[in-house]
């Protein structure tokens, strides 16, 4: 068994409004990396947002009160608080200097998905080349998975999976997660099935998509600027209907809500 996971190195900045599929599709065939159906393509979550124009001015924000309130508790930018609560179905937790969200794709994480690391200043147009790069933060598309059916039918591939970086509960550090899949399963239901035992499988189900998402983020060092990784080597079966969403647990089940 064997899985291959390599970088596109040669990708340039992306900005608002360009064909991203065209844009790896060029970086691949300059690194001579064949993009086939037998390809799983990781693509890193903040160059499918710059691409869509999932980008926020922050000096278009006025803060409401609340962040105001709360930003100047925690020595935070009260624009970029309220982008947050405005990218939020749900304020899970405010404390600390930490605010844990809920967005309207159902995602739990820090911040809402909102980020500004890893922005140009200049992405947007010219002329703000001379802006600060923290006036500026990311947005998760609006419907990524969406997303990852079009790169995945415009570069006849495998699969996509769309990858940003989250936390977890009760463990240090950081992993790669899937937010957007087209072309396999996100999770695999293995129950039913037996293990080598031969005793039969009664809860096991594997978040395969991010497993995949979080092999490929240990090419995706922040400062490396690689964010599409060619994924070969893993046998999965075709799907129409993958989707993340499969990877949200139903409310009913969630016993930590």
């Amino acid at each position: 068994m064997r899985l291959e996971i390599s970088a596109l190195t040669t990708l340039p900045e992306v900005r608002r409004g360009d064909d991203l599929a065209q844009l790896i599709r060029e970086a691949a065939s300059q690194e001579r990396e064949p993009i086939d159906g037998s390809v799983i393509l990781a693509v890193a979550q903040k160059i499918v947002s710059k691409a869509e124009g999932a980008v926020v001015d922050l000096r278009t924000i006025r803060p409401s009160a609340l962040a105001e309130s709360w930003a100047s508790a925690w020595d935070k930018d009260p624009r970029l608080i309220e982008l947050i609560l405005s990218q939020s179905k749900r304020i899970v937790k405010m404390d600390r200097g930490v605010l844990i969200a809920e967005t309207r794709h159902g995602f739990v994480c820090a911040n809402a998905g909102v980020d500004q690391s890893n922005l140009q200043a200049n992405m947007q147009a010219n002329t703000l080349a001379n802006t600060e790069d923290d006036e500026f933060a990311t947005i998760l598309p609006e419907n990524p998975d969406l997303s990852a059916q079009r790169l995945c039918a415009a570069l006849r591939c495998g699969a996509v999976i769309i990858t940003d970086t989250f936390g977890r509960p009760w463990r240090e550090g950081l992993v790669d997660i899937a937010v957007g899949v087209a072309g396999l399963e996100a999770v695999q239901d293995c129950r039913g099935s037996v293990d080598r035992s031969g005793r039969k499988l009664a809860g096991t189900i594997l978040a395969v998509a991010d497993q995949l998402a979080a092999a490929a983020g240990l090419l995706m060092v922040k400062s490396g600027g690689f964010p599409v990784m060619c994924i070969r080597g893993y046998e999965w079966r075709a799907a129409t209907t993958g989707s993340a969403r499969a990877l949200i647990r139903n409310p009913q089940d969630d016993l930590f809500r």
